[in-house]
């Protein structure tokens, strides 16, 4: 589901009728982080304790994939995802006084979140994942993905132990941008492959899609391909594939 307004600008959940079928079995390598996000996702559904995750690291490494993947294999178990962006968090208490009662799981699912150091939207997240009054439902967590560790832009300014007139206490500004990410139970890292697993990654993908190629010239242009299209990841490699499948007739 996503988020949306209806004509009194109430916050609606509206269905998404196209959504992908990643698998997470289509995401080559990550075994430890997609067994984390697995763990976590299925005490979830089976009813146990779970935490909020947060999925961080380079780009193109699958981070939304896997979240892609996580709903597809949990969906037929009553897993629900809804998608909310950064300008909607005003409305996440309406959004969870909605789904807090429903018979499903709900993960809100909040993709590539980060914030510049004059943005104050990341406060409301803070309430709501833990620290309002109200205590978060049991059948809501909150899933993100990100490029930074600590989601909050840090300007140098903020590590200085310095009183100046915009800011008494700098350390005090540090603490509350990071207590954000502290929130979050699980922290599951996706970093960018290595040459050797990056062609590891071509291989299975080539493999999976029955690319008929000598390996040594499949390697050979895919190690011209990455250097030409944003480097060593496993989004470069699907690329890679696809252009290859694509010149096929």
């Amino acid at each position: 589901f996503r988020v949306g307004h209806d004509e009194n600008g109430r916050a609606v959940i509206e269905p998404i009728t196209k959504i992908a079928h990643v698998h997470l079995d289509d995401l080559v390598g990550y075994e430890i982080a997609k067994k984390k996000l697995i763990d976590n996702t299925e005490a979830f559904v089976q009813g146990r304790k779970a935490n909020n995750c947060l999925l961080f690291g380079d780009a193109g490494t699958g981070k939304s994939s896997s979240i892609k993947g996580i709903l597809n294999q949990y969906y037929d178990q009553g897993l629900r995802i809804i998608e909310v962006y950064k300008h909607q968090f005003k409305d996440l208490n309406e959004i969870i006084s909605q789904i807090k009662n429903r018979n499903y799981k709900f993960i809100i699912y909040m993709d590539d979140l980060s914030f510049e150091e004059f943005e104050v939207e990341y406060k409301y997240l803070k309430a709501v994942i833990e620290g309002g009054l109200e205590k978060k439902p049991e059948n809501i967590l909150i899933y993100a993905t990100s490029n930074r560790r600590h989601l909050v832009r840090e300007r140098v300014g903020d590590k200085l132990e310095r009183m100046d007139e915009e800011d008494l206490h700098s350390s005090d500004t540090v603490q509350e941008k990071l207590s954000l990410v502290y929130r979050f139970g699980v922290t599951i890292y996706f970093g960018a492959p290595d040459k050797k697993e990056f062609q590891n990654i071509v291989k299975a993908l080539a493999s999976r899609y029955k690319i008929e190629m000598p390996e040594e010239d499949l390697l050979l242009e895919a190690n011209r391909w990455e250097l030409q299209h944003g480097g060593l990841t496993g989004r470069t490699a699907q690329q890679f594939i696809d252009y290859l499948l694509g010149q096929q007739k």
